[in-house]
């Protein structure tokens, strides 16, 4: 018979705020009794935060709706927007723009994926785009916006957003929910941390105030300076800048003009690429971009020559590293956000690997004998979500006809993961993708992308070229009316909001 631990976490301390940290206290406090597991925040004002990951993906409703957030009071806290997908400029070829969006293009019919049907149709002369056949993409570029519909025979149902926030307004937002459910935020930096002698494991934390802080588990949010994972438990980094290498950013928010656009705006650069991000007061603005092929003087004037209204502030510089860290878990740390590793927010996924750090550690949440085999699957899950997330965005890079810059050159003849490699050649094939182990990517945004940057399969799938052509034609145009027909009747995107959550 197994004998049953009756070793428990006691004592959890959280090194650092911002996002990171405020999401990871926000959801231990909803899942753990005060009573029995005492939760610790510690960071200072002092030390500021990235703070410019404002867009968001689906998953996101999932995290606030486990916390028992309501999205009115979550947008009205945050000055949040929705958000239908991305648009991306300049990305295949100069003048090329395509929306990736969330959701399905169309409707799968005959158990066969809808764009083979849409690549039948391009075949025979078609030549609408495969986004205008979703209903995220038009309502997007109608800058419309509804809440999706019950009726799963409706178009509408078809419908899924995510957000656009002010990140410091919701990690204060989460610090006022954490508080309220017992976490005790502590004011101070950290001077000195101790580890046990036996173990190697962090035993406590002196902050510079002299207070000495004790904890069974860490949780390292202290962002690039990974104060506690490599610092303190010497774990190292993997860089991944040979495949992506962007490694500056800056950000400046401009006054909101015009339309408020339900859409991210993602338009590729000389040496990086520009986000767009509204939200209900303002414009996020960011230029991502790589200092070996482009000075940051030029990298400033280029995102300031390029906002639609005067900047509030001056451009804040923002340097990282691509890549992630070789362990996530190790001895009795954690490390989340910035601190576990960066993928830049192309595809909006910042946020979203704070979230499955989180929620993994809560699913493998341990007992107080830190057993390996936990741990080691912690780090298998979420290197592999890190992998994916990766490959996803070097595909915007590498899948590119331009050669207007070197940066662009080297994008396009640079190598490529293999996990990478395969999917693009199975899909030059016939156009299929796979979803392996959880992707955090579908199919239908595998395809919006390889589409939208010019990579067409050699070949039309051989059963769909065997349907009569004014068969599909037929279905692929009764879609179309069914999406036209929806997005005329929706409110536009502020007229909703100011019903919804202003």
């Amino acid at each position: 018979m197994t004998e049953i631990s009756n070793k428990h976490i006691r004592s959890i301390v959280i090194v650092g705020g911002g996002s990171a940290g405020w999401m990871t206290a926000a959801a231990l406090s909803r899942m753990l009794n005060p009573d029995n597991v005492k939760i610790t925040l510690i960071e200072s004002d002092q030390i500021g935060t990235v703070g410019v990951g404002e867009a968001t993906i689906p998953d996101i409703l999932n995290f606030n709706a486990i916390l028992g957030i309501g999205e009115q009071e979550f947008m009205k806290a945050t000055n949040a927007t929705f958000k239908l997908g991305i648009e991306f400029k300049n990305w295949g070829k100069i003048g090329d723009s395509y929306f990736h969006p969330f959701g399905n293009h169309g409707a799968d019919m005959m158990g066969i994926d809808f764009h083979q049907f849409w690549l039948n149709t391009r075949a025979n002369g078609n030549p609408k785009p495969i986004w205008e056949y979703s209903i995220c993409a038009m309502a997007g570029y109608a800058n419309k916006f509804a809440l999706p519909g019950s009726d799963p025979r409706s178009v509408q149902s078809q419908l899924r957003y995510a957000y656009h926030f002010d990140a410091t307004l919701y990690a204060k937002f989460l610090r006022k929910y954490s508080e309220q459910n017992g976490v005790n935020r502590m004011e101070g930096k950290v001077k000195h941390v101790q580890t046990h002698l036996q173990n190697g494991n962090i035993k406590s934390l002196q902050l510079e105030s002299g207070a000495v802080i004790d904890g069974d588990f860490f949780f390292d949010c202290t962002g690039f300076r990974a104060l506690l994972l490599s610092q303190t438990l010497g774990v190292e980094f993997e860089d991944w800048s040979h495949w992506l290498p962007c490694d500056t950013a800056q950000a400046v928010a401009c006054e909101l003009e015009g339309p408020l656009t339900p859409y991210t705006i993602s338009t590729a650069k000389q040496a990086g690429w520009q986000w767009r991000i509204p939200t209900q007061n303002r414009i996020g603005n960011g230029h991502i971009y790589a200092r070996e092929f482009l000075s940051d003087e030029d990298a400033q004037q280029s995102l300031l020559d390029d906002l639609e209204s005067p900047p509030m502030s001056d451009p804040k510089l923002i340097k990282f590293r691509t890549g992630c860290q070789k362990s996530f878990w190790e001895k009795n740390c954690v490390a989340i956000g910035l601190s576990a590793g960066f993928l830049e927010p192309l595809e909006s996924t910042s946020i979203y690997l704070i979230q499955m750090g989180i929620s993994r550690f809560i699913s493998l949440f341990p007992d107080g004998s830190l057993s390996p085999v936990i741990r080691d699957e912690y780090n298998r899950q979420l290197r592999q979500l890190f992998v994916q997330v990766r490959d996803f965005i070097i595909l915007h890079y590498y899948a590119t006809d331009r050669d207007d810059s070197e940066f662009w050159n080297y994008c396009r003849n640079m190598s490529v993961p293999h996990s990478l490699q395969e999917k693009i050649e199975i899909f030059k094939e016939g156009g299929r993708v796979f979803r392996y182990e959880d992707d955090l990517f579908s199919q239908p945004s595998w395809v919006a992308v390889m589409l939208g940057q010019n990579i067409y399969p050699r070949v039309v799938d051989p059963i769909v070229a065997g349907i009569q052509s004014e068969q599909v034609r037929n279905s692929l145009i009764s879609m179309e009316r069914s999406i036209e027909s929806a997005v005329k009747n929706m409110p536009t995107h502020e007229q909703f909001l100011s019903q919804y959550c202003d």
